[in-house]
């Protein structure tokens, strides 16, 4: 299970995740994940902005729990989270472990539960078997030295993701034109990575070249990641930027108030077909329409040369709550002595939830001096059918160019991408490299 240190904010935190209080733009947003004495810590996205926890994960069921519940997400940072869970598991819950055959048959089946909580973010897979491949190829070691090298390579992932997001962000920015104006879609910011970001490391990138003039941040709905992280990114970079609901694209796009379109990504198939938060495609088609040029950035370890097209990407399906009510969380100071003292009494030997009619539901718990809330409010009817993919898939045709760390990935003649994406991500270690175990 996961253990929780209850921080009033992220960047309040004591802990690696806290930015040096000097810092500017992007570098003021507290770090997604790490590893910290043993455990792997991480900002639990689920509530942000208005609560900010830190986890802590001693065990790779605690990391497994935090990829289910999204407290942490976004491909880049399931693939660092993915590793990161193997490695915990290495040095924590393996000790027991005598014989090298044992310790990587093991290990294969951590692998597989990590796999198994997400299916579309093609990172979460490579992250996971990098490490497996790391240990089947070092198998001559000592099990202490291999689970040392398990939890090195881990960390040296954090670090490599963020080099990624910066060269990223360097060679998206070179697309752009001062003034500015783009259009972004749910959060590829840098609580999407271990820090800095693709679509949002664009932006971070050019507006540090004074190419930015306003970002428009797209709600996406039904998690409101763009609400609840992409706007808090971007007002703690200070970039100049404005909430709408998902709807309201079109209408902007039209009146000229968007030059480009810059989104993320899960997996990108060998072709350029791309899976990206549900939505995506959408924005694709009015970008088509309105001569918008739609850019997709990741880095090469979201791309899946092991596969021919997006018809192969699994979509993920999730919880109807998510569509059928609203989640919110928040950290309040009861306003009169009187409703302190009725808190404290529901709070005083643990958390206390209320039992409303119709689903609603109210958890209330101590948080310092203040009490958390954390509810969830019915909106559609009771037993209304629900379908709730997470991902679309849009049609390498729709996309005008992938930006990688490598470098900008552009259709050939024909308008086909399986050549120049597949020269591109030649030597990168990706999923179609990591080979077969023996």
């Amino acid at each position: 299970m996961t253990d929780k240190d209850t921080q009033d904010s992220p960047q309040d935190d004591s802990t690696q995740s806290a930015p040096p209080t000097e810092s500017k733009g992007a570098d003021r947003i507290p770090r997604t994940i790490w590893w910290e004495d043993g455990s792997v810590r991480l900002i639990d996205q689920s509530r942000l902005p208005l609560v900010g926890d830190v986890l802590q994960c001693d065990t790779h069921e605690g990391v497994c729990w935090a990829i289910k519940g999204m407290a942490v997400r976004g491909a880049p940072a399931l693939g660092v989270a993915a590793a990161l869970g193997v490695a915990v598991w290495a040095q924590n819950e393996a000790g027991d472990i005598d014989e090298m055959q044992t310790f990587l048959d093991e290990m294969g089946k951590v692998v597989e539960a990590i796999t198994q909580t997400r299916p579309t973010a093609v990172n979460l897979f490579w992250g996971a078997e990098r490490m497996l491949v790391l240990a089947y190829d070092n198998r001559d070691l000592s099990l202490p030295e291999l689970r040392a090298l398990i939890v090195q390579e881990a960390r040296n992932m954090v670090a490599e993701d963020e080099a990624r997001n910066r060269q990223l962000g360097h060679h998206g920015a070179a697309l752009l034109e001062r003034g500015s104006k783009i259009l972004t879609h749910c959060n590829a910011g840098s609580l999407a990575t271990a820090f800095f970001g693709t679509a949002l490391g664009v932006i971070f990138s050019a507006h540090e070249e004074g190419k930015i003039e306003h970002v428009w941040v797209d709600e996406t709905r039904p998690v409101m990641q763009g609400a609840r992280l992409t706007a808090w990114e971007l007002m703690m970079a200070g970039v100049p930027c404005a909430l709408i609901t998902d709807n309201m694209a079109a209408s902007i796009m039209l009146a000229g108030g968007v030059d480009a379109v810059i989104v993320g990504a899960d997996r990108i198939a060998a072709n350029g077909d791309t899976a990206n938060k549900i939505g995506t495609y959408g924005l694709a088609v009015l970008a088509r329409a309105h001569n918008i040029p739609f850019y997709v950035a990741a880095p090469t370890s979201t791309v899946d040369l092991t596969i021919g097209s997006g018809a192969e990407i699994p979509i993920e399906e999730r919880d109807h709550d998510e569509v059928t009510g609203v989640t919110w969380s928040a950290v309040l100071e009861a306003p009169t002595a009187e409703e302190t003292r009725v808190f404290d009494a529901l709070t005083k030997e643990d958390s206390h939830e209320f039992s409303f009619g119709r689903g609603h539901k109210l958890h209330v718990s101590r948080k310092g001096g203040s009490f958390q809330f954390d509810g969830w409010a019915r909106i559609a009817p009771m037993n209304v059918p629900v379908f709730n993919p997470a991902f679309d898939v849009t049609p390498a045709e729709f996309v005008t160019a992938i930006i990688t760390e490598r470098g900008v990935v552009r259709p050939d003649e024909s308008g086909s991408y399986e050549f120049s994406l597949g020269a591109m991500c030649m030597g990168s270690g990706g999923m179609h490299e990591l080979g077969q175990l023996t």
